[in-house]
């Protein structure tokens, strides 16, 4: 309290040669490194190590070797290294010190109106490559424009980027990127190189996850490992994150499959089970409490509709017609739920029809 009223410089208790020495050490070289997340502390470094994009790198290897770098677009699922491949080429062009003043990066958190794409991108388009490389290395003559997440920007955004790319083309070169192709007008794609990113393969994300788990000290059995990647579908980043959540909770201990059920919001087999279980036995009673059991649990019922498609598809207990009929409905539900809808009525109104489909042959 005395400190607070006699201001600022009453804080500190110390003389002053003692704060100063303090300052020093901590300035010094035994400051702990801050902690990062681990998607940001093992994103690639540099091309050669971007996993399971063979067409992109090579592409990517042959401008570091000093050919010319044609206007990019890159898209496919969220995760696979989109943004790290040309974050990583980059800083392999330019080096640390040119980075900053040859890339301008833009994703959908900031402002890509038309005004911005006018103003900001035609402005730093325009500037002229200037600079070397301090440790004598080349320098391409040109500048990066990464617009990520691309397929968010309004139609007006992308149609003013269309003369700025024609125009700017001696000094910038543009590198969109976006999960859907679809949503990127005409004009745009055929103005650049497609790249497909696939969704890694389990081998590859196996391998890259315990590559993390040796370099962190993580105990992770195999099991862990496989669901995993499992539950990550394809998408390196989550299941990083899921493994870096997974070991704060258990905090030194061996992590299991149950973890990361846990973790990743993943409905237990045995609740599916219980569920479908009460579909089948005709009671809608029964299945009313069982889905009021998973409101309050917390579950999440867009999870629920994934996971119910991939017993239903996978199952033998099904006909075609009945599949297809709970399929339809499985798309109208998860449809509902993008909008917005009550997730109780959504999920009632799926499991009726499912009870249905079960209970009308027999």
């Amino acid at each position: 309290m005395q400190a607070f009223l006699k201001g600022p410089a009453a804080i500190s208790t110390k003389p002053p040669a003692a704060r100063d020495r303090g300052a020093a050490g901590s300035s010094g070289e035994g400051k702990k490194p801050r902690p990062v997340p681990w998607v940001e502390k093992y994103r690639p470094k540099n091309v050669d190590e971007v996993a399971f994009q063979d067409e992109v790198v090579a592409v990517l290897k042959k401008s570091l070797e000093g050919a010319d770098l044609p206007n990019l677009l890159f898209y496919g699922p969220p995760g696979t290294g989109k943004t790290s491949t040309i974050l990583a080429a980059a800083r392999e062009l330019y080096g640390p010190e040119l980075f900053r003043q040859r890339v301008l990066e833009l994703n959908a958190s900031d402002e890509r109106g038309i005004q911005v794409i006018r103003e900001k991108v035609k402005a730093f388009a325009q500037l002229t490559a200037s600079g070397s490389r301090s440790d004598g290395k080349p320098c391409p003559p040109f500048k990066i424009v990464i617009l990520d997440e691309a397929d968010s920007m309004t139609s007006a955004a992308q149609a003013a980027l269309r003369r700025t790319m024609e125009k700017e083309s001696k000094t910038t070169r543009f590198c969109l990127i976006c999960n859907y192709i679809s949503r990127i007008i005409e004009p745009l794609t055929s103005r650049c190189s497609k790249f497909r990113f696939k969704p890694l393969s389990d081998k590859i994300q196996q391998q890259r996850l315990l590559d993390v788990s040796e370099k962190e000290n993580v105990k992770i059995s195999s099991e862990a490992v496989s669901y995993l990647v499992k539950v990550s579908e394809g998408d390196l980043r989550k299941a990083i994150t899921f493994l870096q959540s997974a070991t704060r909770l258990m905090g030194g201990k061996e992590i299991t499959e149950n973890i990361v059920t846990e973790i990743a919001g993943v409905i237990p087999k045995e609740t599916m089970d219980g569920l479908l279980s009460a579909c089948q036995s005709g009671s809608f009673e029964r299945l009313e409490t069982v889905a009021k059991n998973l409101i309050n649990e917390g579950y999440a019922v867009s999870q629920l509709v994934n996971q119910l498609h991939d017993i239903v598809v996978e199952s033998d207990d099904f006909s075609d017609k009945q599949k297809s009929i709970i399929v339809e409905k499985l798309a109208e539900v998860d449809k509902c739920l993008a909008d917005g809808a009550d997730e109780y009525l959504q999920l009632m109104s799926l499991c009726a029809l499912v009870m249905q489909q079960l209970t009308q042959n027999t």
